[in-house]
């Protein structure tokens, strides 16, 4: 009787492990000949992809910070322009505001020159009338003190004048002497 040694079942046979072994070699020659050339064609096909992704990236990651350094840079501008105009605007308000002083300063010496013209004029008026009518009381008067009529225009109006020239002469007098003193 022979002696069966019992099989271990994680070894297989020898004939089964050279045919699994030749059938691997051959299916992977197939793979390696067919298949991998696809396979890395595919693969090298997805890296350029990704490589040419990368580079469109980088290149509109550089367009984006150029875009930005323009609109930093116009909008530097547009502050500076404001500020500019700004301080034109101001200059300009100031410009005004002297101008319509001046022109308010203008007004109000046209307007106290008409008024002192006015209060001469008026102050003239009032001395002529008071003239005449100090005159005429000088006239009667003097026509009482008389006792005769004093009526003759010219010997009237002469005597008028000296009469007031007096009165005159002894206020500048007075008014030298209080100065004086």
């Amino acid at each position: 009787m022979a002696v069966e040694v019992p099989e271990n079942p994680l070894i297989p046979p020898i004939p089964e492990l050279v045919i699994g072994l030749v059938a691997f070699f051959i299916v992977f020659a197939i793979l390696a000949k067919k298949l991998l050339p696809n396979i890395n064609r595919v693969l090298e096909e997805r890296r350029s992809q990704i490589e040419g992704r990368m580079e469109e990236a980088e290149a509109l990651q550089a367009e984006a910070q150029q875009v930005l350094a323009d609109y930093r840079a116009q909008l530097a501008d547009a502050r500076h322009e404001a500020a500019r105009l700004r301080q034109e605007a101001q200059e300009q308000g100031a410009t005004l505001i002297a101008e319509m002083r001046a022109e308010g300063q203008r007004q109000r010496e046209e307007i106290i020159a008409a008024g002192h013209a006015q209060i001469a004029a008026d102050r003239k008026a009032a001395a002529q009338s008071l003239r005449q009518d100090v005159g005429k009381l000088a006239t009667d008067l003097a026509g009482k003190l008389v006792g005769e009529s004093l009526e003759d225009a010219a010997r009237q109006s002469r005597t008028i004048d000296r009469f007031l020239d007096e009165i005159e002469a002894q206020a500048a007098d007075t008014t030298k002497a209080e100065a004086g003193r």
